[in-house]
């Protein structure tokens, strides 16, 4: 059975709505996820006007000024509780991985 779209989130959606949570435009996001990751993850260009769009078709975000080719968004109520949810299902996925191997393997 194929994946509901945005049920779980890809560490690229997880980072940009991340980043939604304040007012920001593409290069924004462009420059903060790899910032806030330590360079762990990337967001390409292509990938992430991609994602913009399918939030927004999706309801998660909205455009909140466009100046020129500069567009500048911030998540909506229903994108807020995505990310909360992703949130809340990685935690799990935490205390899973804890119960398994108790707390020494996190070292």
């Amino acid at each position: 059975m194929p994946r509901m779209k945005f049920q779980t989130l890809t560490e690229q959606m997880y980072y940009i709505l991340l980043c939604l949570s304040r007012e920001c435009c593409g290069m924004d996001i462009m420059d903060r996820v790899p910032a806030m990751t330590g360079g762990r993850v990337q967001v390409g260009s292509g990938t992430l006007y991609h994602l913009l769009e399918e939030f927004l078709e999706a309801g998660m975000i909205r455009e909140t000024k466009a100046e020129g080719r500069r567009r500048s968004y911030i998540l909506t109520d229903q994108g807020r509780d995505r990310l909360h949810a992703e949130y809340r299902r990685i935690c799990a996925q935490a205390e899973d991985y804890r119960r398994m191997f108790g707390e020494e393997a996190l070292t």
